[in-house]
């Protein structure tokens, strides 16, 4: 079967997809459903599908659609691997355990947005509530800019993130725009100021299938940075040495980290990865954010500004809208089977290499 039969146009098509390989690899799905329903009128969930043991000390975690519309490729990837019969034989002989979380953001795959339905970044949003927040001054100061009053936004919002860009270079606006942001509700990149459904929903999960684990090792699927169709491997842990290190070992020297620099990810606060180490304090964590590039970076800042642009003006006419819902899918899912072709080929060659140094002991 190509690649391009385990993608989808819709995230009912995906989820359906999804469910069905899941059924022919004999494994069974367990459904938590979201309140809401999505955008044709379909029921969602953060679906669950575990092969291995139920108490098996190692186990691999492969997540999609953290971000919404980026379900798409992630959602792909793993009907893909489930259908996989070589894959599903080697998990198998391994004796470690594999758990397919689809769509950890239903709402917004199915609405093709970003966001979670509170509009908050799920990936912004671990944190203690109840302790202060942190403070992003860069974002505050370009806010009205990124989120004007009209679109497509006067010469004047680009001026002012052009001066901001000179002040504090390309890397200093990206930060500032995505690093994460606790104050614009209705801006980019909002951490939110409660944990979301989904952050809750997953929280409970990992709390119901991890509980035996001694050693956890989790690739998130993500779109929208980096060269078109190269899957960046992003460090997604503590950098301590030993557990970058330990990453390096599995998934090779060009594994990049946020924390020097060397990722095209800006830093970033409220990650979802440290869940891991808060619930299961003793077991051995390892992870990476598996990052397929898409657009340049400024048109995909471009759709999620657009994006959110209209969610502020419902007013827009509705064929505005469409483009601009359009343009977002675009900006995190190159519709062609060469590109499907790319991410899936990489995709298991990085969940092999997670299996093989966690059955290693490594």
């Amino acid at each position: 079967m190509k690649a391009a039969a385990h993608f989808s146009q819709s995230y009912a098509e995906a989820r359906a997809k999804f469910l069905a390989a899941a059924e022919s690899a004999g494994l069974d799905n367990e459904p938590h459903w979201h309140p809401l329903l999505g955008r044709d009128g379909e029921r969602l969930a953060m679906d669950v599908v575990r092969q291995g043991p139920r108490q098996a000390r190692r186990l691999l975690i492969i997540s999609s659609a953290c971000h919404g519309v980026e379900g798409f490729a992630g959602s792909g990837i793993q009907a893909g691997l489930l259908n996989d019969h070589t894959w599903l034989a080697a998990v198998a002989a391994s004796g470690a355990a594999v758990l397919y979380i689809h769509a950890l953001n239903p709402h917004g795959f199915s609405w093709w947005r970003r966001v979670t339905q509170e509009g908050v970044d799920l990936n912004r949003n671990w944190h203690d509530f109840h302790r202060p927040l942190p403070h992003n001054a860069g974002y505050d100061e370009i806010a009205a800019a990124l989120i004007p009053s009209q679109w497509p936004p006067k010469a004047a919002a680009q001026a002012l993130l052009d001066d901001y860009a000179a002040r504090h270079g390309d890397k200093g606006l990206q930060a500032a725009i995505t690093g994460g942001q606790y104050e614009h509700e209705l801006g980019l990149f909002y951490g939110g100021r409660a944990p979301t459904w989904s952050q809750q929903t997953l929280r409970h999960v990992l709390q119901e299938q991890a509980g035996a684990s001694e050693a956890v090792a989790w690739i998130d699927l993500h779109t929208g940075l980096g060269p078109s169709g190269h899957g960046e491997r992003i460090f997604a842990g503590h950098d301590d040495g030993q557990s970058l290190a330990r990453a390096r070992r599995w998934w090779g020297q060009e594994i990049t980290s946020l924390a020097d620099g060397s990722s095209s990810s800006a830093p970033l606060v409220g990650l979802m990865w440290s869940v891991v180490p808060e619930l299961l304090p003793d077991a051995q964590y390892t992870g990476i954010a598996l990052e397929f590039g898409t657009l340049p970076l400024t048109q995909m800042i471009d759709a999620l500004r657009a994006d959110h642009w209209l969610e502020a003006h419902p007013e827009a006419s509705a064929a505005q809208a469409l483009a601009i819902k359009q343009q977002i899918r675009d900006a995190f899912y190159i519709d062609t089977d060469d590109w499907k072709q790319q991410l899936l080929t990489q995709a298991r060659e990085a969940c092999g290499q997670a299996l093989r140094g966690l059955t290693n002991n490594d």
